[in-house]
């Protein structure tokens, strides 16, 4: 059943009509960017999407992973080893990696455009791919020359795919408590043991070989996060010969089945350090903040998935007649999508993915700007952006993009609760993303006690900057008093905790994921503002339909209608800080 098509008509508008994406055709690392290019390249990502990835879903799904044993090996669902070879063939595992390896040097903002449409269609099978990227970009940032050469070619081609080895059963995000040991060889290589759980891709069929990045620690590290060390670990040697990690088993799971989540053992296996010892999760770091970006895409393609789905079942389901008298009189019902309840949990999700999706794509297009602006101070700003932005975007595109999915199907009624429908494998893929790559309560902690005290906490500041920026051109002045509102509420609710976080450490982790939450929601407010406005200009309105563009100027009121409340009622929560919250004694809950 074919239930999804690439928005590309959205994709486009908020790109290059909103965000004025063709500007990277101006940096010199870019210049083959234009918007033309990046058009025809997201067009034939959505046939990928469409056809060849969306049909392997529910084998995927149904089938899961098959785990071997004997031979400790894994079998992926019908459909994905054939998916994955058109993948790479295509070229897409090398869209943004460095030309020096192979890649097509292409920006960062593309390769978000391709994992939302991957996502969309297919997230299991997208799970391999990514955490490829991620590893990808480590090594380019950190591995030293030889080992550049000697993986990162079959890496950006496909040939071989990339893990993310962090938790083991005893430790999650409290990494400095790992017990994998590395211990030095005498050919300047090292021997890895322990176990490491959770790792997605750690074994499968669809490559020829699979380079794992490994957190250690060598005998004389520091206790602590400060003692950990990062290594390339290749489950075959460059000579042919086996090494010694094995896949111990597969998870049991409750969504991306197709995935392939595994335990690994490393038996005294031969890695090589990565960058600097006992600097590995500074390097791993890398790997990470794309991976939570990544993340955040999950939820909104997910949510875009769910929202097709839910409204073309609106539009087709017959039950009842509208409160105002029947709409389609010669037939026995009216379509459910007249019904207000109905309209208004479509609607949520419209205002929320649009919103997020323009949310994510302006901080991908800041991550390119960081590496790629001629300013340096730019570079800086773009940079801040970012920083800020990454915990947002994860958090907040994980937790709507699993609400978006539950609207959906509850827009669905008993139909959306059956696996006759695929709104339901939506709901479970989606969970793990509010999970992975750092919880979403995580990432708050990460915003308040990270991002904002870096860099002398100029961030807040650059952020206010450039929404003003953006602000300063939209000529619908109840937005922008609108947009007002949302920076009051989110600048005061910095100084309250200004004021009482600096005494008092649990008053900032108490607030941290509502002023996260608020970040987001000023964001997309700002955001929805200038897609208004955008709708408007006379180069945009010679692109799209008419009903488009009124959809996102009406769209941009039902946005204000139901967060401008929220924003404010957020303030309010944050204000009351920790007192009935840390007030329990443990017997008392």
């Amino acid at each position: 059943m074919s239930y999804y098509r690439a928005p590309l008509d959205n994709i486009n508008f908020t790109l290059f009509d909103v965000l004025d994406a063709g500007r990277l055709a101006q940096c010199e690392r870019f210049a083959e960017a234009t918007p033309e290019t990046l058009k025809a390249i997201i067009e034939e990502a959505g046939k990928l999407a469409e056809n060849v990835l969306l049909p392997a879903n529910k084998a995927g799904d149904s089938q899961g992973c098959s785990y071997d044993p004997e031979t400790h090996s894994v079998k992926t669902a019908d459909g994905f080893k054939e998916a994955y070879q058109t993948y790479r063939e295509a070229g897409w595992s090398g869209l943004t990696a460095s030309p020096e390896f192979g890649g097509q040097g292409l920006p960062h903002l593309l390769k978000f455009t391709i994992d939302e449409l991957v996502c969309s269609s297919n997230l299991s099978f997208g799970m391999y791919p990514g955490l490829s990227h991620g590893a990808i970009s480590a090594l380019t940032e950190h591995a030293s020359p030889e080992l550049q050469q000697q993986y990162l070619g079959k890496l950006v081609a496909g040939d071989w795919s990339g893990t993310m080895c962090l938790t083991e059963p005893q430790c999650g995000t409290d990494l400095g408590l790992i017990r994998t040991r590395a211990q030095p060889a005498a050919d300047g290589s090292y021997e890895i043991t322990g176990t490491k759980i959770w790792i997605t891709g750690g074994e499968h069929d669809m490559v020829e070989n699979i380079i794992h990045l490994v957190l250690a620690k060598l005998p004389d590290a520091p206790e602590g996060t400060s003692g950990i060390s990062l290594f390339v670990v290749p489950k075959f040697l460059l000579d042919g010969s086996r090494n010694t990690v094995f896949c111990g088993g597969l998870e049991h799971k409750m969504g991306i089945n197709g995935s392939s989540t595994c335990v690994m053992n490393f038996e005294g296996a031969r890695g090589w350090l990565v960058g600097e010892p006992n600097k590995g999760l500074r390097c791993m770091f890398t790997m990470m903040n794309a991976a939570r970006l990544m993340v955040g895409i999950q939820g909104l393609g997910l949510a875009e998935t769910g929202y097709q789905v839910s409204l073309d079942f609106a539009r087709q389901r017959l039950q009842g007649r509208s409160v105002s008298g029947p709409k389609n009189p010669d037939g026995p019902a009216d379509p459910i999508i007249v019904h207000p309840n109905v309209r208004r949990m479509l609607l949520r999700q419209k205002v929320i993915i649009e919103g997020s999706r323009a949310m994510v794509y302006w901080t991908g297009l800041h991550l390119d700007l960081s590496h790629a602006d001629a300013d340096e101070d730019r570079r800086h700003k773009s940079d801040d952006i970012v920083q800020l932005m990454t915990p947002v975007v994860k958090a907040f595109l994980t937790d709507e993009g699993f609400f978006s999915c539950d609207q959906a199907l509850q827009v669905m009624g008993g139909a959306g609760f059956t696996r006759d429908w695929p709104v339901e494998q939506l709901l479970r893929d989606g969970r793990i993303a509010r999970i992975y790559e750092g919880t979403n309560g995580i990432q708050a902690l990460d915003l308040v006690g990270r991002k904002l005290l870096m860099r002398g906490g100029r961030l807040p500041g650059t952020y206010n900057a450039e929404m003003n920026d953006m602000l300063a051109g939209v000529g619908n002045e109840e937005h922008k008093q609108a947009c007002g509102v949302f920076m009051k509420s989110l600048n005061n609710a910095l100084t309250w905790l200004m004021s009482n976080a600096m005494t008092d450490p649990e008053q900032a982790a108490t607030v941290a994921p509502i002023l996260l939450r608020m970040y987001a929601l000023t964001t997309l407010a700002v955001l929805w503002a200038k897609m208004a406005d955008q709708s408007q200009k006379p180069e945009t309105t010679e692109q799209y339909s008419s009903g488009f563009l009124q959809g996102k100027r009406k769209a941009a009121n039902h946005f204000f209608s139901l967060f401008t409340p929220e924003i404010q009622a957020l303030e309010v929560e944050l204000s009351a800080g920790k007192d009935t919250i840390m007030a329990f004694a443990d017997e008392e809950f």
